[in-house]
């Protein structure tokens, strides 16, 4: 047979016949894996609890024709069981889960840094270090960057000029007063220099910021996600019913 090792991060699961299930894993090494587990939804199962979403695990796994097969599976943290007891942590994990399974569309194609991502956002989370949203906010910031997608804040998108008037997400970021195309919003400036923190890991300048600013910075960094997935997060519905 041939066997390989990885570790990863179960995304989702779906059911497949009467006892097994596929599960989506991104994965450190291989990048996101489709694969089946045999009987994991029968209770007597050796799984168990290791292969639902949110837990980190290391994986043995056979190489099939259409879809590999996990043949042991160990947990390394599962961080479902502390963001379950926290709705809104739950949440923004599901749309982390949600937002790593978009931007990692191929499978088996090496993502070692949206995993890590991935991970950190997750274990900061369940470590309860930072506000829920802010946590959200910057994992999407950064696994845009990662992907290409890093919004411009520091200067207008289109000419590079250092006057900002609005942010565009058609343009890519915040733009100057002559690039401004119609339909732009007009964020106030700390709300960009919160995105700037976010995406910098300045966290000190983040925590100390106002909620009307988290407010506004969330739903620009959720229209800038959106808007270059081509798809919404449906996930976010859940989250942006959380007050700020």
């Amino acid at each position: 047979m041939s066997l390989y090792r990885d570790e990863g991060v179960v995304l989702r699961t779906q059911k497949l016949g009467e006892a097994d299930r596929i599960i989506t894993i991104l994965a450190k090494r291989t990048g996101k894996i489709r694969a089946v587990a045999k009987g994991v939804r029968r209770t007597t199962s050796r799984f168990g609890a290791r292969l639902e979403p949110f837990t980190h695990v290391d994986l043995q796994l056979h190489v099939g024709r259409t879809l590999d097969m996990v043949t042991q599976a160990e947990t390394i943290r599962p961080y479902g069981e502390t963001l379950a007891a926290d709705y809104p942590r739950y949440t923004a994990g599901s749309a982390m889960l949600e937002t790593a399974d978009r931007l990692t569309q191929g499978e088996k194609e090496p993502a070692l840094r949206q995993f890590l991502l991935l991970v950190g956002g997750l274990r900061t989370l369940a470590d309860r270090e930072h506000e829920a949203r802010l946590v959200l906010d910057a994992y999407f910031l950064r696994s845009l960057a990662v992907a290409g997608y890093a919004p411009a804040l520091d200067a207008c998108a289109k000419c590079r000029a250092p006057a900002v008037r609005a942010f565009a997400i058609v343009a890519g970021g915040v733009v100057c007063g002559a690039c401004k195309p119609a339909g732009s919003a007009a964020p106030a400036g700390e709300t960009i220099g919160l995105m700037t923190a976010l995406l910098r890991g300045d966290w000190a300048t983040a925590d100390a910021s106002q909620s009307r600013h988290r407010s506004e910075c969330s739903g620009l960094v959720a229209a800038y996600l959106q808007w270059h997935l081509e798809h919404g997060i449906r996930s976010l519905r859940h989250v942006e019913r959380e007050p700020v």
